[in-house]
């Protein structure tokens, strides 16, 4: 907590143009010249892109501002499939081979990123009430989110997986507003680790043209049963015992209606009289 954060960027009342000027005088090495402005941050989780023709909402993001995506006429003609391991929610293998979690990212960005996956463009809300727009560059990030998220679909009851959805969001609000080191985020932190205990299991994604779709998921801890979801002649659901359910589900519903439709009749009744 004591620890003072040197920020020059906020302390000099300097513009984009001067701090390039600023860094030419000083030999700074800096991808930056004056066509292509962009305030750049980078890590490898993926890229953030801001500033330049950026600033303009309306105006189309330019090929330069991109390095870990290709465009359109460099993706490959036929797709690729990959299938992402997981072990109690954590990312643990790739087409079936073992890979810690900063190579698997980097590999999934080199795929990911060769088909035009991960490019985000995005108007942000800052915690100081500005508006930003900001362009991303995340292949990995959107492909194991998305393989992740199929793979809860398949293994979370789904009262746990709808509570789950809203309380993600309330954690990355907490995150992106730098309130990681807070008892929420630690009070979240359980509820997530716990969700995740069956969370283990295999997803199939389709590379293609720009896109990324999942074709496939399965999993130990599947509590999709066969038996209750087909159409065909081996389907076991009872389908006689939705009668009463649907007949309890409708009874709030209907209490409802018919007192109102009875209080709408006696309005109707005096204003006639």
């Amino acid at each position: 907590p004591g620890l003072k954060v040197i920020a020059p960027v906020r302390e000099w009342p300097m513009s984009r143009e001067e701090e390039i000027a600023y860094a030419r005088q000083h030999n700074l090495c800096i991808p930056i010249t004056e066509s292509s402005p962009y305030s750049l941050d980078q890590n490898v989780w993926g890229r953030s892109i801001e500033c330049g023709i950026l600033e303009d909402p309306w105006e189309e993001p330019p090929e330069d501002a991109f390095v870990w995506s290709a465009p359109a006429c460099q993706w490959p003609r036929e797709p690729r499939y990959v299938t992402i391991t997981f072990d109690q929610g954590i990312p643990v293998a790739l087409d079936g081979r073992s890979l810690a979690g900063v190579q698997l990212v980097e590999t999934l960005n080199q795929l990911g990123g060769a088909y035009g996956v991960g490019r985000i463009d995005h108007v942000e809300n800052r915690l100081v009430g500005i508006k930003s727009r900001e362009i991303y560059e995340c292949p990995a990030a959107v492909m194991l989110l998305e393989a992740h998220r199929a793979l809860e679909t398949l293994t979370l009851d789904g009262h746990v997986l709808r509570c789950k959805a809203e309380l993600a969001s309330k954690y990355a609000e907490l995150v992106y507003q730098g309130l990681w080191f807070s008892p929420l985020r630690e009070s979240l932190d359980a509820f997530m680790a716990h969700t995740q205990q069956y969370v283990s299991g295999q997803v199939r994604m389709k590379l293609q043209g720009g896109s990324l779709a999942v074709v496939g998921r399965r999993s130990a801890h599947s509590l999709y049963d066969y038996g209750l979801a087909t159409y065909d002649r081996n389907d076991q659901f009872q389908h006689d015992a939705a009668t009463g359910f649907i007949n309890l589900w409708g009874l709030p519903s209907r209490v409802y209606a018919a007192k109102h439709r009875r209080e709408s009749a006696q309005s109707l009744a005096g204003e006639d009289s």
